[in-house]
């Protein structure tokens, strides 16, 4: 997938455990996130972030502290793939106010067969207490939400989808497949009850938008890991 100044900016003189630089130039960065990193940082929480990591790269040992990433979106802890990052507050927002012209594909593998080979899930989505998402009917308790999906490949166990996100909310792939019948492989959240699988088979594989600087495409692609793949190259 072809990238505008596209530039490994000292990725490999400066290691971030659990990411990888793809992009960077005077307004933003894109990196891809393993799993197992939360992409920010939140009150009394020390833990490494991609936010706090990025944060550090950017300071490279300055003390200037107004020099820090801002976060433009986020993935769940436990899905790997593509992320954007402002070096502004100005460019977060020309970001997140244009957020309708980003186009994201997810892959994902699934428990078992889907009846329709692609469609749509939509509903309200809420939060409770406890931080576990569902849907909802009750437009005044949820945020309506779309998820795009696409059958790629299937085994006797289990399916490969390419999904879009129309709408970008909190563990929406998730919450949509698994109230479908078909939990992500490796969700030990909402996913199936026994899944031993080592990672949670969700990837944000691309990535595209206008630059908000001068409007070129900005076009990224993070392979999907061999860990998911292998799930439905061995049947």
């Amino acid at each position: 997938m072809h990238t505008m100044n596209r530039r490994h900016t000292g990725s490999h003189r400066h290691p971030l455990k659990g990411l990888q630089i793809l992009h960077e130039d005077q307004d933003l960065l894109v990196v891809c996130k393993e799993p197992g990193l939360l992409t920010v940082s939140w009150d009394g929480d020390r833990n490494p972030t991609a936010e706090r990591l990025l944060t550090s790269y950017l300071r490279k040992g300055s003390n200037r502290s107004w020099i820090r990433a801002y976060t433009v979106h986020r993935l769940d802890r436990e899905t790997s793939g593509l992320l954007i990052f402002a070096k502004s507050g100005f460019i977060q927002q020309q970001l997140k106010d244009n957020w309708e012209a980003v186009e994201k594909h997810y892959t994902a593998v699934v428990h078992g067969s889907l009846a329709e080979k692609s469609g749509t899930f939509a509903s309200y989505l809420a939060e409770n207490a406890d931080q576990f998402v569902y849907s909802t009917p009750d437009a005044a308790k949820g945020k309506w939400s779309e998820t795009l999906y696409r059958v790629v490949r299937e085994t006797p166990r289990f399916s490969l989808l390419d999904i879009t996100l129309l709408t970008g909310r909190k563990n929406q792939i998730r919450v949509h497949l698994a109230e479908a019948g078909h939990p992500v492989v490796g969700d030990a959240k909402y996913g199936k009850k026994g899944d031993r699988s080592a990672r949670m088979a969700l990837h944000a594989r691309t990535l595209s938008f206008p630059h908000p600087h001068d409007g070129r495409l900005m076009a990224f692609e993070a392979p999907v890991p061999a860990v998911i793949m292998g799930l439905v190259d061995r049947g």
